[in-house]
């Protein structure tokens, strides 16, 4: 019995439904660019600017993005040694830089210091561009420091680096073409259809980068076929079922395993790329693993499910507790 919804059926709702349009990504990115570049031309006629450069990050970067994505993040290195090192200070004073840097360019009042970024917002598109400080000390391969705090609400420094993570995701989207990044895509989506029927104060708790890290790890290791949609789509939720996200994901990209701590530091370990001290669910807590395993559950059993439907729209109902009520197949 040949199945009712297939690879096609769900490309075609990513194209449809899923994924940021080409034209409108461009267009994003160039506005991007504008502030990129008056960075980069103040810097250079004010020597002792105490802003050294930005990068666009964030999944618009990537090429993760979804179609919802409403803002745009670029990160914005500052010298270490004249910035603050208490957030809400460095977050005013990046504010009071970027409105020194873009007088004549945006009005000041477009440029508003939030809780952990500063926002630009353009009044021509109603672009939101989300401007998160790096500490910098001029170490290579653009490596800084967020500012971040800790399951103790405690402030610490946490190092990244912004090209290395476009790298790191550019180099599995090289491995698997286009396919790969739409599975990260679909697998977001659904993240997002569990966001929207959470109830107040229950919120469903599965960050991007955690999901493409997830998915990284399955294309390195050769878990999941990301070529059919279903297939991949059913090898992510199975994956998570079985593991019960118990199982430590990490990668030798960038330094070796031995760097990576002994022991198990949270409910879920999935760690940065680029730092093995920063797992990146260090925030999540047992009722966060066990909701998205029980999520994943279910859409596995919905995909099963579909698998055996005898009717288009028996399988439809089934791929719509995945996918949500807005696909049709």
């Amino acid at each position: 019995m040949s199945p009712k919804v297939t690879h096609a059926d769900v490309a075609e709702f990513a194209g449809r439904a899923v994924n940021l349009p080409r034209d409108t990504a461009d267009a994003k990115r160039k506005q991007v660019n504008t502030l990129r570049e008056r960075v980069k031309g103040h810097v250079a006629t004010n020597p002792g600017f105490s802003l050294v450069k930005m990068l666009h990050a964030g999944s618009v970067a990537k090429g993760t993005a979804l179609r919802t994505v409403n803002d745009f993040d670029v990160a914005i290195y500052v010298k270490r040694d004249d910035a603050p090192v208490e957030e809400a200070e460095l977050v005013a004073w990046t504010a009071d830089r970027l409105r020194e840097a873009y007088k004549g360019l945006l009005d000041p009042s477009q440029i508003t210091p939030g809780t952990h970024c500063v926002n630009v917002h353009f009044k021509s598109t109603g672009t939101d561009v989300d401007v998160v400080p790096v500490l910098y000390e001029g170490d290579p391969d653009d490596r800084g420091y967020l500012i971040a705090k800790d399951a103790a609400d405690r402030t610490h420094w946490l190092l990244t680096s912004v090209r290395l993570h476009l790298d790191f995701i550019r180099d599995r989207k090289n491995a698997c073409k286009h396919d790969w990044a739409q599975v990260v895509r679909l697998v977001k989506w659904w993240v997002r259809e569990q966001r929207m029927s959470s109830g107040p104060g229950d919120e469903f708790r599965f960050k991007s980068f955690m999901v493409e890290l997830l998915c990284a790890h399955l294309l390195d290791t050769s878990r999941v076929d990301f070529t059919d949609y279903v297939t991949a789509l059913d090898g992510v939720f199975d994956y998570i079922v079985r593991t019960e996200l118990r199982e430590r994901i990490a990668f030798d990209t960038y330094y070796p395993a031995s760097a990576l701590p002994r022991e198990r530091v949270g409910e879920i370990e999935i760690f940065d790329p680029v730092n093995p001290k920063n797992n990146t669910a260090r925030s999540y807590e047992e009722r966060d693993r066990v909701r998205i395993v029980e999520a994943a559950e279910a859409a596995l059993d919905a995909i099963t499910e579909a698998s055996y439907a005898t009717t288009k729209e028996q399988a439809l109902k089934c791929w719509q507790v995945v996918l949500g009520s807005r696909f049709r197949g």
